[in-house]
């Protein structure tokens, strides 16, 4: 059966801006559509440290209503046992509410995608949930010029372990000069690409997208589509996200989303009142390790 391709309908440039962290922290917001574009994907930073102080940046803080998504590029974050290393993946569900420590006190030098996905409306109050992929359990295939892992979801005739309230697919794909790619892909899920190197052509059209910058594909309902890219002559190395929309309306303030204002003031009030627990005190039976 003959496939169509997924077209780009948006390419756009991403601009750097201080973060939160202090000195040395560049937060690069990656998600720039439209929410009913970009549904379930809530927001995207591309997180780069190179912290060369000691002074402890970051400390605890709330989430609730969705799931947090981390993949580290390079570097660590987090200390011993909890540590996330190069490669590594990370699925919080925030759900109900969780508190969430992340403090960086050592100089280092790192960069993390850290993704916000919105979850389905019956699954927002979702008990909390912890899921860390280690970089060598990624399931990789590498032939052709194509190097993939697949850490959320199937692409490329491989499956994630991870477990998705949410169906995302999350793939990293690094293709040699002038490598072709052509593999399955929903055609009503939200999906972009971010180049984190070289150039890629997409689709028959062969649009153009470089290092640095995103690239959003069209939806197409009810039909069989593929991504079909090409690498320049220096290669590519990029970052897939495709996802299900959940065609709900969200409230989002501060580190909460909810289905109303009423709702966010409660979790405000859940918070101050010390009833969210923190994702260390997870029950056993909600933490997962692949």
């Amino acid at each position: 059966m003959n496939m169509i391709d997924r077209k780009l309908e948006t390419v756009y440039t991403p601009e750097d801006q201080p973060g939160f962290l202090g000195s040395g922290h560049t937060a690069r917001p990656v998600i720039q559509v439209d929410f009913t574009k970009s549904d379930p994907f809530i927001m995207l930073m591309d997180d780069m440290l190179d912290k060369k102080d000691t002074k402890p940046a970051g400390g605890p803080h709330p989430h609730a209503g969705f799931e947090t998504v981390t993949l580290v590029l390079e570097g660590e974050i987090g200390d011993g046992d909890h540590a996330l290393k190069s490669g590594d993946f990370e699925m919080m569900t925030a759900g109900r509410g969780i508190v969430h420590t992340e403090i960086i006190s050592k100089p280092t030098r790192m960069r993390i995608l850290q993704l916000w996905l919105n979850l389905p409306k019956e699954k927002r109050n979702a008990l909390p949930r912890l899921q860390r992929l280690a970089a060598e359990h990624v399931p990789a295939k590498n032939s052709d010029g194509a190097d993939i892992k697949v850490y959320s979801g199937s692409f490329a005739g491989m499956t994630s372990p991870v477990k998705n309230h949410t169906s995302l697919i999350l793939a990293k794909i690094k293709l040699q000069p002038g490598t072709c790619l052509a593999e399955a892909l929903p055609g009503n899920f939200s999906t972009f690409l971010y180049v984190l190197d070289g150039s890629v052509q997409v689709g028959e059209e062969k649009r153009k997208i470089a290092k640095d910058q995103v690239g959003w594909l069209n939806q197409v309902a009810d039909v069989e589509t593929q991504l079909r890219l090409r690498a320049g002559e220096n290669g590519a190395y990029l970052v897939l996200y495709a996802a299900e929309p959940q065609h709900h309306e969200i409230v989002s303030h501060g580190p909460f989303i909810a289905d109303s204002m009423e709702d966010i003031r409660q979790l405000y009030a859940d918070f101050r009142a010390g009833k969210m627990g923190h994702i260390s005190e997870v029950a056993e039976e909600q933490q997962f390790a692949y």
